[in-house]
């Protein structure tokens, strides 16, 4: 069996900065009164919850052209990436967190790391089958 301890580490990290992300929605709940089942209320929690749902959807789409790639081009190049992806998606977080209007650029490069796995992961499998 191959080990590919980087994908591996990044699929970990992943769901760190989803439990991050849940622990900060919780935060804001207790902070600003803001009960369960509501996901309204204080603009900050309603920012809480965005940053939340706006990293599980994209954690969903980003771990399996992760893994795609890893396997079926490379698994170093699958790591770069992933990190990139990951490092964006905190500086989206943050900056979503300070100031909404700031999310941009930290979205905008998690959507390039993303849309180059997607591509190269499909160029593999490509390759894989017509080879």
């Amino acid at each position: 069996m191959t080990a590919y301890p980087g994908p591996s580490l990044l699929t970990l990290a992943s769901s760190l900065l989803l439990f991050a992300c849940s622990a900060y929605v919780g935060r804001c709940r207790m902070k600003f009164a803001i009960e369960a089942p509501a996901t309204s209320g204080h603009p900050q929690f309603e920012i809480a919850y965005r940053i939340q749902m706006n990293t599980l959807e994209n954690t969903v789409a980003f771990l399996p052209v992760l893994w795609v790639f890893a396997l079926n081009l490379s698994s170093f190049w699958a790591t770069l990436l992933g990190g990139g992806w990951l490092l964006a998606r905190v500086w989206y977080a943050l900056a979503y967190a300070r100031d909404p209007k700031t999310r941009g650029a930290g979205f905008g490069l998690s959507m390039l790391c993303f849309a180059a796995l997607g591509l190269g992961g499909a160029w593999g499998v490509l390759r894989g089958l017509l080879g």
